[in-house]
C-alpha cells in the first residue's frame, strides 16, 4: 500500500493574474506527471502517492529554475 502526500509550492516572482514563464513551467511539469494541480492565491497544491509527489517536486524545481524563478517555496505534508 502506497502512502499519500501533498505538496504546496509557490514560485517567485509571482504576480497574481499574470504568472510568468517560471510559474507556468512548474505547473506544466507537475501536469506532465499526471497531477491535476489546484492553483490558489498562495500556492499550488498537488496530492498523490508519496513517490510520485517527490518526483513532481524534483521536476517542478528543475523547470521553475530553468525558466527563471528567483525562489521556489515548497511545503510537503506528512504522508499517510
Amino acid at each position: 500500500m502506497s502512502s499519500v502526500c501533498s505538496a504546496e509550492f509557490l514560485v517567485e516572482p509571482f504576480e497574481e493574474g499574470h504568472p510568468g514563464p517560471h510559474v507556468v513551467a512548474a505547473v506544466d511539469a507537475v501536469r506532465a506527471l499526471g497531477f491535476d494541480p489546484v492553483i490558489g492565491p498562495f500556492g499550488t497544491t498537488i496530492e498523490g502517492e508519496s513517490h510520485l509527489v517527490m518526483e513532481a517536486v524534483k521536476q517542478l524545481l528543475d523547470a521553475a529554475t530553468e525558466a527563471g524563478a528567483s525562489r521556489v517555496s515548497i511545503q510537503v505534508n506528512a504522508c499517510e
